[in-house]
């Protein structure tokens, strides 16, 4: 059976070369027919599991089409070579020829394709190189962004934040999560942006900034509802035991249920120890923390007459 798919798709090759071939009563190739038996030689190597034949195929079926100017069908095809690579567990290589798919998609004016492409590419490298996948979902979340498609966006972003999470890759998580608490913002999923704030906070503790994390819980209390909510009372519990380096009472909320069925990568990384911050820096720290709290109650669009400073956004 493999050998006789085999010979199917060297046919079809033959075929395909000959629909490339120029004479005296031919002047342009055929690349529309050449490209439609490259396609079929590449399902004829792919059934008989020549993934190298078959990947070759699929890859002089997108250059037929691009020669053709049809970038939709270069761009499955290429998508197609991808995954052949896939198949012979070339992960980097399959990613590269993914990425350029979902280019030609864009080009082609099919973003929505474009992301699927990249998000396919992400799952690919996720378990062999998180970084490039972290890469891979904040461009497929771009994508989605600049669609309006929020909802896929914040989820491709949720992706590579635990990505960066379990990679403690810390200080990129906490951007990547603060993004996709604007975006449930935005979409006006508070009760998501109240469990979004518990992981910038476990976040912050991480990067050793107790003053991001203070802050992170106090810009929240804009959120309709988290005042009040049972995610608040937990994190300003959480907050005293670290201020007061009550380890048992940061150990109590860490094994609560609102945090150890939060998501898995998250979980995983419960409050460090408070001990682990400086006894020195503490002091240092609150006056710090007090007065980014007095200039952003008090300060107006003038100059502060507490503190002297111009106004901040909460945001800043």
């Amino acid at each position: 059976m493999a050998a006789q798919k085999i010979n199917e798709g060297l046919e079809h090759l033959a075929k395909a070369e000959k629909y490339l071939k120029t004479g005296f009563l031919k002047w342009k190739p055929d690349y529309d027919s050449a490209a439609s038996e490259y396609g079929k030689a590449a399902v004829a190597f792919k059934n008989a599991k020549q993934f190298e034949q078959a990947k070759d195929a699929c890859l002089k079926e997108a250059v037929a089409h691009e020669n053709n100017r049809a970038l939709f069908h270069a761009a499955k095809a290429y998508e197609q070579a991808g995954m052949m690579l896939k198949e012979m567990q070339k992960l980097p290589e399959a990613v590269q020829l993914i990425e350029k798919a979902s280019m030609m998609y864009l080009e082609n004016g099919t973003p929505d394709t474009a992301a699927m492409a990249l998000e396919r590419a992400g799952k690919l490298i996720e378990n062999v190189d998180p970084e490039k996948a972290v890469q891979l979902y904040q461009q497929t979340a771009n994508v989605f962004e600049n669609e309006e498609r929020l909802r896929q966006a914040v989820e491709l972003l949720g992706k590579a934040s635990r990505l960066l999470v379990r990679g403690r890759r810390f200080d990129e998580a906490a951007i990547s999560i603060q993004k996709e608490k604007n975006i449930y913002k935005e979409i006006e999923n508070y009760p998501t942006c109240y469990k979004k704030t518990i992981a910038q906070v476990l976040v912050h503790l991480h990067r050793n900034d107790y003053v991001a994390a203070e802050r992170c819980v106090r810009e929240s209390y804009s959120i309709p509802g988290f005042n009040g909510s049972e995610d608040c009372a937990a994190l300003e519990q959480l907050l005293e035991g670290y201020d007061q380096q009550d380890q048992d009472q940061v150990a109590e909320v860490c094994n609560s249920p609102l945090f150890k069925y939060m998501d898995n990568d998250v979980s995983a990384h419960p409050a460090p120890c408070p001990a682990l911050l400086s006894p020195s820096l503490r002091p240092m720290l609150r006056e710090e923390a007090r007065r980014v709290h007095v200039e952003q109650v008090y300060c107006g669009d003038t100059p502060c007459s507490v503190c002297g400073s111009p106004s901040r956004s909460l945001t800043e």
